[in-house]
């Protein structure tokens, strides 16, 4: 076992398995006895503008789980494509929103665990055990397992930020129609040098996150 934080389980159940493939934590879950094992990840922890987004997925059985992989390995035509074979089969799906001006206040980190508690709470089914991505779990009592890299070990989290990452983009794509000189359709948010150019140009707007370097500075400069 490496990388992994587990919480809310009796500390002989940390796996000692081999992770053979994508499907190993699952499996091995499913054999101690958890019958409905979700996928948790977030997206957009590293925008300037936009919400950060979490999803929580448990992959039916008529899914290939090998098709699941971390989202950003991905072209969006895949990703799309996977989350439409998600639905289309029955998959449960639960997603989390908090938007630009809670994060500001709670800071990045504790906003993607709400993002994450939310989409736990959004699931129409409750989980027995919880595959998060990361090093921090999930403020939530379901018995999990945190792990760095998750969404390229576990089917179920990459399926997770693969959800995740679909919505904010539609999100993000909504955004680019109402405040068009950001490119949000493009940049997604993400600080590229297009963005910082077009910051720099127009000032910040209502979605920008006022608490991150790169806007901040902005309404530094208005105080003073």
């Amino acid at each position: 076992m490496k990388n992994g934080n587990l919480r809310g389980t009796p500390h002989s159940l940390f796996p000692l398995f081999e992770e053979t493939d994508n499907f190993s934590f699952e499996c091995e879950y499913t054999r101690q006895g958890y019958a409905l094992i979700a996928g948790v990840d977030e997206v957009g922890r590293g925008p300037l503008a936009g919400p950060v987004v979490a999803a929580s997925v448990i992959i039916p059985a008529s899914c290939d789980y090998r098709e699941f992989d971390d989202s950003k390995k991905l072209t969006p035509k895949n990703r799309e494509r996977l989350y439409e074979l998600l639905r289309d089969n029955g998959a449960s799906i639960g997603i989390g929103v908090i938007p630009e001006m809670k994060i500001d206040r709670i800071n990045i980190l504790q906003a993607s665990l709400l993002a994450m508690k939310k989409s736990l709470e959004a699931l129409p089914v409750k989980p027995d055990f919880l595959l998060v991505d990361g090093k921090y779990p999930v403020p939530v009592a379901t018995a999990q397992l945190a792990l760095v890299k998750g969404d390229s070990r576990s089917a179920s989290i990459g399926a997770a930020s693969i959800v995740a990452k679909v919505t904010r983009d539609s999100i993000m794509a909504s955004y680019h129609r109402q405040y068009p000189q950001y490119n949000f359709h493009k940049n997604k948010g993400y600080p590229t040098a297009e963005h910082r150019k077009a910051l720099a140009l127009h000032g910040p707007c209502p979605i920008h996150r006022k608490s991150f370097a790169g806007v901040k500075e902005f309404f530094s400069k208005q105080i003073m």
